[in-house]
């Protein structure tokens, strides 16, 4: 009786467990392969990413509000995650890509993601490999009207995606409420 019990209770356990809960992206045709090149003159592809949970933004960095914002919630709320969940925090890269590579240089998009944290890995390129790359994330931009001085505009998606080890789409992580939901986000899905 004793041996049959050890058999059955573990599976028993299963059983009462509820079923995970799928992802809300899972299974959408997000993201894909790149070329693009970090701040620190790294050429940098998708397939770097591999292994980790990647946070991904799209945006520039002469922004005057939209972006800086997103940026400073959602790694204020990885912050958050972290301190709570040091272990799984770890297993988080955020990654900032440009939609303006004609005036967001290495140098640029660096001391940008610097200002948001240390370990924000800040991605640009030709026109070529940012549209692509904007592209396979369902990103989209547009330059808008350059004014008397040569200033402009660009017009862009603002999400904030978390992608999964393997680069599946997971989620969208709502930085436009803040950090704290941001964090809770992470908590859901990150493992």
């Amino acid at each position: 009786m004793r041996t049959l019990t050890a058999f059955f209770l573990p599976l028993a356990l299963v059983a009462c467990q509820p079923p995970a809960e799928e992802p809300p992206l899972a299974g959408a045709d997000i993201g894909g392969p790149f070329t693009l090149v970090d701040q620190s003159g790294k050429t940098r592809t998708w397939d770097d990413f591999r292994g980790k949970y990647a946070m991904v933004y799209f945006g520039y960095t002469y922004c005057p509000d939209v972006c800086p914002t997103d940026m400073q919630r959602s790694s204020q709320g990885l912050r958050q995650f972290a301190k709570a969940n040091p272990a799984e925090a770890g297993k988080v890269q955020q990654v900032f890509v440009t939609v303006d590579p004609e005036r967001d240089t290495q140098a640029v998009v660096g001391e940008f993601a610097s200002a948001f944290g240390k370990d924000i890995v800040a991605l640009t390129g030709t026109r070529e490999q940012v549209d692509a790359a904007a592209k396979a994330f369902r990103i989209y931009h547009g330059k808008g009207k350059v004014e008397e001085g040569g200033a402009y505009l660009v017009d862009h998606s603002n999400i904030v995606y978390l992608f999964g080890p393997d680069g599946e789409p997971i989620a969208t992580l709502p930085a436009d409420k803040g950090a704290d939901a941001v964090a809770q986000e992470l908590e859901r899905w990150v493992r």
